[in-house]
């Protein structure tokens, strides 16, 4: 009875195992969710101030002078287009991220947009 006992207990230990290898995620995948690689992107400003006025003015302000969310009207002094893509694609601190709510090329344009800002 026991032998028994312990081979299922092994037998679900091993197809758990397998499971996991599976679905977990490769070191490349935690890499990029952990620095997000920012696609090439031409600027286009009229459309980084539309999405721009569609998603961070609520937070941000209308002029981009902070609120809620911190001024972003010379954010271009202390990040980059690289580490502002960053921010906006995996959020930071109270501010959410937003990678499943616009297009890599959106939050591309936007950050190309905000760096220029200083």
């Amino acid at each position: 009875m026991q032998k028994w006992i312990m081979s299922g207990l092994f037998f679900a230990a091993c197809a758990f195992a397998v499971i996991l290898m599976f679905t977990l995620p490769g070191k490349s995948e935690v890499a990029e969710q952990n620095k997000p690689t920012m696609p090439e992107v031409v600027l286009d400003a009229a459309g980084a101030e539309a999405t721009v006025k569609a998603n961070c003015i609520s937070c941000h302000g209308d002029q981009l002078q902070g609120g809620a969310g911190p001024s972003l009207q010379q954010e271009g002094t202390s990040h980059d287009a690289a580490q502002i893509y960053s921010i906006v694609t995996k959020g930071r601190g109270q501010m959410p991220p937003f990678k499943d709510r616009l297009a890599p090329e959106e939050i591309a344009n936007v950050a190309l947009w905000l760096a220029e800002k200083k």
